[in-house]
This record gives structure tokens, C-alpha cells and sequence, in this order.
């Protein structure tokens, strides 16, 4: 049946001839479009000013795909740092931003790192284009994630590069990247390392939580990383707590930066929400543990984040309190781990409802944890900027939060007055005795019973005393008034570990301290030397010699005093404390007998012994040898008279090689050196020719010898040929091997040899050349071999066909 035609026909044929055309027309159009509307949004970014209502995201002059994403992840009204910093960025401008913790920073720099790159038509082929650097891989990752989640309707390429990963895999997308997340090292490394990165087209440059990063020293790494950058580009620094290197940061990396929330009134009372209720409470050292144990347990239904200082701490409190069960999940997370534990590790704390992390510092920046409730302090932090930090964790986005500090009582004035400098108040509460629990006993028994919780518990003691001792504010870490001892039973272990750098700055001290009093004692004799009076004349010397001998016996004379004091006050060398040690025959015997040489042996170990008999030396008589033997070292002592004589006089033994005759001779004769001068150059030349035809003829029999030894060898060769061959012969001959018995000989056994003299008809045989040798097959056919007449007749018949 055939196709009706119709209007639905005709626009089908008329689509097919017009399609392309029309639509090239319609990406025209499309494009022209899109131009327009970002011109549209240039003018509204440049011509925008913010009014004191305007506090939604939609009210911003951003683009749709960002508006979406926004939206996509409930991200609704802006925060002051949010609404103050992204209308400058977004016209190009340089940033120096500073916040308290959790009030938005992150999307203050991603806003406009989107719209700037969106703005200006960026592509795949475009190549790098934004660059975010962090401080620590926890937070890369969480900036990634907030990137992922509101930029998700753009077609910009996004990556994250932070260390523990594979980095390979790294290196095949980097060069794919629009967007790149990373932390100083790794970035580096691929900077210096990864074949065809390149951010020569770089936009912006985002920094975020700066102190920080030049706090755990990436300060030389992030000199070398802005020197590969580009100076064209723009630039956003953010950070919580503004400091000098900060500041010079911003001078060489920012150009006419717009600072905000920097010097402005009020800063001081906004370095922590107002919906932060914080706390301290002081305590001993070694109740430090009892106390956030009991805490815990009246806490089960908190979300609770604890700071210890080192993460041999963090491991210890976390094996021992998981072994204790307090009925509240635990985690940790320090730097230690590898990477994908730690991210385990932010992930869980991140979804739990009630759960207790144990961290170091690493968790103290710009992590965003919901929903925290109290944020605990066991050590002390190293300054009121990190007191900040670690306190911002909670209370973040007008939420409600508690903070607990716990400090030594040598912590607490300092502590004090460095956080009113910041203009935190901090309110003091006293935990009461009734209700801590003493953990002290249950940790006693886990270091007996595991020695793993042991070696932990010594560790975190160490790590400790050694994170006190190398804080650079003295006036709040006192590391010589802390209770060592009562520590560490605290932390179940039998006694105090050895600390080494404590022993060597102790010593140091008291080599200072004997300085100093060294030094006092000689301005005090150079005072008495100067007290005395002038020495007097010779008469009245000699009169007073007998009244000074009488009082230096006697002890009473301060001239004395004064000399002694003058001896000590010298410097001693190292050989002068050496031979002043005490008790230095303490295992003298017992080195005497390992260097024993001598052969002096014994009366009760004479038994099969053969003792030495004493013979008279020439030169040197018993009774002198005795007398020299009172000034010789307690190892000469022990050696015989005669090794005693050949160490004194150098009386050595001659070693004689005797010849044939038994008469002895020196192992080196040397001629008579004025016998042989006499001759003169004649006679070394004769000499000479004496030793070469000594030699020559040495050479000639030993010719001879080697001449007769290879004949012998022919000769045997050929007898054992010759009994081969009649062995051969025979069995042919036999068809078969003939057992004989030989007879008993009547000489014992002992046989006579035959010599197989040479003749004239073996020499001739000798010239010949050797028989053929036999090949394997003829060899193994031998009984079927033919003979002679049946060889001559083979031959006849040959000749006879011929």
C-alpha cells in the first residue's frame, strides 16, 4: 500500500534537505546567545554593589550552573565573610581574607573560582587553570568534595592530588585537569617531575589556611611553587588567624590586595563564635587520663572530639580505651596512617551520630565535622592561634558548641594571659574528686599483659616530654616542672623511661653551672692575691720559713687554702679526669688474665707442664734484671725473665737453616760489603754473570727432567696400547674371554715390577703413527666381525665383475 502523502510528509523531506543548514544556524544563534549573556554577566559583576539585605546566593552575579549547584546542595544565604569576599573576587581582584573557623571561607574562594574560569570560556584544551593548595590531605579533600558538589552542572575537568596515592594514576590525568586540589609536596613533586604539566595559563591561585601551611614547614616548598607559576594571575589568601609570615606571604605573592576581615574593629572579639561556651579546668599531670576517661563515660551520647599533642599519644589513649570498652565508638586519626586509614577514619566521625575521635593537630584546620558537640583538650596547645583552631571545630554555622582545656598548674598564667591577648575568655571550673575514676590500675594491667600497650605507653611518654621541651613559649611549658615520675605510672608503666635529650641538656646545665663557679672561685683568689701584703726582705724570710713550714703542717695557714683553691680552679683535661677515677682495679684481674702472655705458670697447675729452665744471659744479671723489674707495668710483670730481657736489651733470637750436612747457616748470607766495594763494578758484574749461569743451568736439568718424564709418559701410553691390542686379538680369535686363576706367588704378596727397557725396534715403533681408533659400532660387533678369507674372497669377486 502506498504512503499517504501529507503535511507531516512534506516537513519530513523539507528536513531532510534543510537540516544541516538549519542547523548551523541554530549553533550560531546559540553561540551569539552565549556570548551575549556573558557579556551580560561581566557588566553585572563589575556593576554590582552589595545592600546590607542582600544575603542569598541567587542575589549574586553569578551563573546559572552555579545558582544550581548551590541549590543542588542546600547552600541558601551567604555568611559575612562569604558576602564581602566574593563580589571583589569576582572582579579580578586580589584577596587577603581572614574569618574565624566555620564561617564559610571554602565557598568563598570557590564561587569565584568557578565563575572566573566560566566567565572566560575555559575548555579541556585550555590546560590548568585554578589551583587550590591546602595544608593537609584531610582537608584537600573535603574542599574537593564542596567543589564536586556545586560544581557539578559545569564541564570543568577537577583533581585532587594529595600524597599517599599512587602517582602514576596522578600523572596520566594532570594534564587533563581545569581545576587542581593539592597539598605543597606532592604538587611539587609533579611540578619537578611529571612530563607535560604545565600552569603557564594559571587564572587563580587559592591559599587556603596560609599560616598553617607555613607552620609545618612549607615555607621553602611554597617559594618554589609560586616561582613556577605565573605573576599574571589572580590570587585568594584565606585564613583564620592572620600572622607575620602570613603578612610577608601576602607582600610577595598578592598585588594591591583588598584585605577583609584584617584590621578591622571588633576582630578580636570575633576569633571565636559567640555560641562557643568555653572552658578550663587545671589538674596534675597525672590525673590527666582519669579525667577524660570519666568524662567519657558521662558523655556516651555526645559526639566528642579530643586533641592530644603527638600521635604516639593519640595511639596510646586509643588501644588502651578500646580495650577498657567505655560503651561509645572510638577512632583516631594522626599522621602516622597510611592514607586511605585516615580518610576511613574523617569519613566515619563525619556520619556518626555519637562517636569520640582521638586527633593531633592535623584535625585542628578547617575541617568541617557536623554536628560536634564538645571539643576536649588534654594538652595543652602550643599558642592561642591553634587554642582557635582546634576549638573551631565545634560551633560552626551559628550551632551551638563546648570547649574543654585541660592545663598543668605551670600552664595556666601563661595559657591565660596569651588567650586574653586574643581576647578569648576562657571560664575556670573545678572538676570535683568524687567523680573522677582512677584508671591508673586497669592500665597497670594492660602493660603486664600485653607488652605491645607497654611499648605504646613508653613511647607516648617520651613523645610527650619531648613535645613540652621543644615548645618555643617557656612561660607556659615548663619541662623541668613536670611530675616525670607520677606521669608515668599514670600511664600503667613500672617506672619512668630514660630520655636522652634530658640527660644531655642536664649535663649541659651542670657543665655551665661548674663554669660559672670556676669562674667566681678565680675572682676570688685574684682578690686575696691582691689583699696580701708586699713580700718581704730576706732577713725576716728566713726568720719567718720556720713559722710557715709549722703552719702548712698544721693545716692553718689560708695561704694554703688559697693554693688549693687556685688548684681546682684550674682546667682539668680529659687524661686528668681519667687518671682521677675511682675504683679503677675493679676488673683489672679479670683483664690481666684475657692479655696473659707470659709463661709463668702456676704450683697447682703443673700437671703435664714442662717449666722453662732460667739460663744466664749474657749482658744481664739476675740481680739487675730484679732491680729493673720494680719500675715495669704490672703486664711486663707477668712475662719470664727472658722475655723481660729481650724487651729491655733487644736481645733477639736468630732464625738458621741447616744444610745437608747439618751445619747451620743463615737464611739470608749476605758477602762482605768491604770484600765486595773492593772489587768495584767489575765484580757486581761478575757477580751478576755468576747468578745468570747459575740460573741458565738451573734451567738446562730441569729441561732434562721434563724431557725424560714426557718419554716415560709415551712409553706407558704405548705399553697400555700394546695390551689393548692383545686383548682385542685374542678375543677374536677365542670367541670369547678365558677365565684363569693366577697362582699363589711364594713372595708374600710383594711382586717384583718389570722395567720395559727401550730397543732400537720400540724407537722405530715410536716414529710410527698410532692405529686408528675404533669406532663404538665395530667395536660392539666384534663376534660378528669377518675374517681374512672372507675378506680375500669379497676382493675377487670385486675384481672378477670388473
Amino acid at each position: 500500500m502506498a504512503a499517504r502523502a501529507g503535511p507531516s510528509a512534506l516537513s519530513k523531506r523539507q528536513k531532510s534537505k534543510k537540516g544541516p543548514k538549519h542547523e548551523l544556524r541554530a549553533n550560531k544563534v546559540k553561540k551569539l546567545t552565549e556570548n551575549q549573556k556573558l557579556e551580560a554577566l561581566d557588566r553585572a559583576v563589575m556593576e554590582y554593589e552589595l545592600f546590607e539585605g542582600q544575603r542569598a546566593f541567587t542575589d549574586l552575579p553569578i551563573s546559572e550552573f552555579t545558582k544550581r549547584g548551590l541549590k543542588k546542595s542546600f547552600f541558601v544565604n551567604m555568611t559575612d565573610i562569604q558576602a564581602t569576599s566574593i563580589p571583589i573576587s569576582l572582579k579580578g581582584k586580589d584577596v587577603l581574607g581572614a574569618a574565624r573557623t566555620g564561617s564559610g571561607k571554602t565557598l568563598a574562594f570557590l564561587i569565584p573560582t568557578l565563575e572566573i574560569l566560566y566567565r572566560r570560556k575555559w575548555g579541556p584544551q585550555d590546560g590548568l587553570g585554578a589551583l587550590i593548595i591546602s595544608p593537609t590531605r584531610e582537608l584537600a579533600v573535603q574542599i574537593f568534595e564542596v567543589l564536586r558538589s556545586i560544581g557539578c552542572y559545569h564541564g570543568f575537568s577537577a583533581g585532587l592530588v594529595i600524597g599517599g596515592k599512587n602517582l602514576k594514576d596522578e600523572r596520566e590525568r594532570l594534564s587533563r585537569m581545569n581545576i587542581l586540589v593539592a597539598t605543597p609536596g606532592r604538587l611539587l613533586q609533579h611540578m619537578d617531575q611529571t612530563f607535560g604539566f604545565e600552569s603557564d595559563n594559571l587564572q587563580v591561585l587559592v591559599l587556603d589556611e596560609a599560616d598553617r601551611i607555613l607552620d609545618m614547614g612549607f615555607a621553602r616548598t611554597l617559594s618554589a611553587l609560586l616561582s613556577h607559576l605565573p605573576k599574571s594571575r589572580q590570587t585568594l589568601l584565606f585564613s583564620a588567624t592572620q600572622t607575620q609570615s602570613v603578612s610577608q606571604l601576602a607582600r610577595l605573592s598578592l598585588k594591591d590586595p583588598v584585605p577583609i576581615g584584617v584590621n578591622q574593629p571588633g576582630e578580636s572579639s570575633s576569633a571565636t563564635p559567640a555560641s562557643l561556651s568555653q572552658h578550663y579546668s587545671v589538674c596534675p599531670l597525672d590525673k590527666k587520663l582519669d579525667i577524660l576517661w570519666s568524662f567519657l563515660k558521662t558523655h556516651l551520647h555526645s559526639k566528642i572530639l579530643v586533641f592530644l599533642s603527638s600521635g604516639k599519644q593519640v595511639r596510646f589513649v586509643f588501644e588502651t580505651f578500646c580495650k577498657m570498652h567505655p560503651g561509645v565508638p572510638l577512632l583516631h586519626l594522626h599522621g602516622k596512617q597510611k592514607q586511605s586509614a585516615r580518610l576511613t577514619m574523617y569519613t566515619k566521625f563525619t556520619s556518626s551520630q555519637h562517636a569520640v575521635l582521638f586527633a593531633t593537630d592535623i584535625a585542628a584546620r578547617g575541617l568541617d565535622f557536623p554536628s560536634v558537640d564538645w571539643v576536649v583538650q588534654v594538652d595543652a596547645p602550643e599558642d592561642a592561634d591553634t587554642y582557635i583552631h582546634r576549638v573551631g571545630r565545634t560551633a560552626r554555622y551559628e550551632s551551638a558548641g563546648k570547649g574543654l582545656l585541660l592545663l598543668l598548674p605551670s600552664e595556666e598564667e601563661g595559657m591565660k594571659s596569651a588567650l586574653e591577648k586574643k581576647g578569648i575568655k576562657v571560664e575556670n571550673i573545678k572538676i570535683r574528686p568524687s567523680k573522677t575514676q582512677s584508671i591508673q590500675n586497669q592500665l597497670q594491667n594492660l602493660a603486664f599483659q600485653d607488652p605491645e600497650i607497654k611499648y605504646l605507653g613508653q613511647r607516648a611518654f617520651v613523645s610527650y616530654v619531648r613535645s613540652v621541651y621543644l615548645h618555643k613559649d617557656k612561660s607556659i611549658f615548663k619541662v623541668e616542672e613536670l611530675p616525670v615520675e607520677a606521669f608515668a605510672e599514670s600511664l600503667g608503666l613500672p617506672g619512668a623511661p630514660k630520655i636522652k635529650f634530658l640527660g644531655r641538656e642536664i649535663a649541659k646545665k651542670a657543665k655551665n653551672a661548674s663554669r660559672a663557679v670556676a669562674a667566681s672561685q678565680a675572682e676570688i683568689t685574684e682578690e686575696k692575691k691582691a689583699q696580701q701584703p708586699e713580700p718581704l726582705s730576706n732577713e725576716e724570710t728566713a726568720d719567718g720559713e720556720q713559722e710557715e713550714s709549722d703552719s702548712a703542717s698544721s693545716g692553718e695557714d689560708d695561704d694554703g687554702v688559697v693554693a688549693l683553691k687556685e688548684a681546682k680552679s684550674t682546667v682539668r683535661t680529659k687524661y686528668d679526669r681519667m687518671f682521677e677515677r675511682k675504683n679503677q682495679n675493679v676488673l683489672s684481674s679479670h683483664y690481666s688474665k684475657l692479655i696473659d702472655h707470659g709463661d709463668i705458670a702456676e704450683e697447682d697447675d703443673d700437671f703435664i707442664t714442662l717449666k722453662r729452665a732460667d739460663h744466664d744471659l749474657p749482658g744481664a744479671e739476675p740481680d739487675a734484671l730484679d732491680h729493673e723489674a720494680e719500675n715495669l707495668s704490672k703486664r711486663k710483670l707477668k712475662l719470664s725473665k727472658t722475655k723481660r730481657a729481650i724487651a729491655k736489651f733487644g736481645q733477639l733470637g736468630h732464625k738458621l737453616v741447616f744444610d745437608d750436612e747439618g751445619n747451620p747457616h743463615e737464611i739470608y748470607e749476605m758477602v762482605d760489603p768491604k770484600a765486595f766495594y773492593e772489587r768495584g763494578l767489575e765484580g757486581a758484574k761478575a757477580a751478576g754473570k755468576e747468578f745468570v749461569e747459575g740460573e741458565k743451568g738451573k734451567l738446562r736439568e730441569a729441561d732434562v727432567r721434563d724431557k725424560m718424564e714426557a718419554k716415560e709418559k709415551k712409553r706407558e701410553k704405548k705399553r697400555k696400547r700394546k695390551e689393548r691390542e692383545k686383548g682385542l686379538d685374542g678375543a677374536d680369535d677365542g670367541g670369547g674371554g678365558i677365565a684363569a686363576i693366577t697362582p699363589l706367588s711364594d713372595d708374600d704378596g710383594y711382586v717384583s715390577p718389570e722395567f720395559d727397557l727401550s730397543s732400537e725396534s720400540e724407537s722405530e715403533a715410536e716414529m710410527a703413527p698410532p692405529p686408528p681408533k675404533r669406532n663404538k659400532s665395530a667395536s660392539g660387533s666384534r663376534k660378528h666381525a669377518p675374517d681374512l678369507q672372507d675378506e680375500e674372497e669379497l676382493a675377487l669377486q670385486l675384481l672378477r665383475k670388473r
